[in-house]
């Protein structure tokens, strides 16, 4: 038994210098308690496995490339619903695309008919505005998440979930007596804390459904992070969060092309294994900040 295999001092056991380390706090061996021989202890490939979801601490620089793949400028399916909205929305856009045309109609009628191609294809624009209108605000808020010139992929774990009472919007309405009063919309929200051993740590919201009842603290979570540094030294935005365990998505709004995504984090999954198959035990690990993934 060498230095390089098994190193017991009074605070840790250490097997190997990177793949299992147990602290004072998990583990107390005395004369008593533990007694290690050879044929009392065996570790072998069937009795310790580190299966595709173990955690490592991962931020990966992506390159522009992957950035604006990860990202779309034009509204994907997910970012067309998310602005669709409501009845409430939808009725509300359809006002407006019934005023826009009244507009036209009535500037066209002071004057003139002249340019009657032109008024003819701005109403026709204005009339839709209804069905055109979540495809541009979500490129709009596309836009604003390719404007950071770094990203990154982004590995942790859920540290908490908890759901809250928000709210989301006030209305003023008068009752029967003719006096002004405020209607709160509430929404519950389930919040999700995320995190690593860094101590970077951000929550994201979204309405409660239903499936956020298998998500628990411990699993897997992974996202984009936005800065306008190379080095990812100040994370300004992150995107949604992807949950692989029980393969859901949670975020205020669906900014990631999702199966690119999911491609994205497959790949990452299988290089490190791929590395350590060709690469000697001893070897040092590098630092996946000093790599950039296509």
């Amino acid at each position: 038994m060498t230095n390089d295999e098994v190193l017991i001092t009074n605070y840790e056991l250490r097997i190997t210098n990177y793949e299992l380390r147990i602290t004072n706090y998990e583990l107390r061996i005395t004369n008593y308690e533990l007694r290690i021989t050879n044929y009392e202890l065996r570790i072998t490939n069937y009795e310790l496995r580190i299966t595709n979801y173990e955690l490592r601490i991962m931020l990966i620089p992506l390159t522009r490339a992957k950035f604006e793949q990860l990202v779309p400028a034009i509204a994907t399916g997910a970012q067309y619903i998310h602005y669709w909205g409501k009845l409430r929305d939808f009725l509300r856009r359809l006002l407006i695309s019934f005023i826009a045309v009244i507009i036209l109609w009535v500037v066209g009628q002071v004057f003139g008919s002249g340019a009657g191609g032109i008024k003819f294809l701005m109403g026709f624009v204005a009339s839709l505005y209804w069905l055109w209108s979540p495809v541009y605000w979500a490129s709009t808020r596309n836009v604003a998440y390719r404007r950071y010139k770094y990203s990154g992929f982004w590995r942790g774990r859920v540290l908490d979930v908890f759901v809250t009472d928000d709210l989301v919007r006030e209305e003023e309405t008068v009752n029967q007596r003719g006096e002004l009063v405020i209607i709160e919309n509430r929404e519950r929200r389930i919040n999700l804390e995320v995190g690593d051993k860094t101590g970077f740590r951000t929550t994201l919201q979204a309405p409660l459904q239903r499936v956020h009842k298998a998500i628990a603290p411990g699993q897997i979570a992974e996202l984009l992070v936005f800065s306008d540094l190379a080095d990812l030294s100040r994370i300004s935005q992150t995107s949604d969060v992807y949950l692989p365990e029980p393969n859901l998505w949670v975020g205020d709004y669906p900014c990631l092309a999702k199966d690119a995504f999911v491609q994205t984090s497959e790949q990452l999954m299988r290089s490190p294994q791929e590395g350590s198959r060709r690469s000697s035990p001893r070897s040092k690990p590098s630092n996946p900040r000093n790599r950039r993934f296509r």
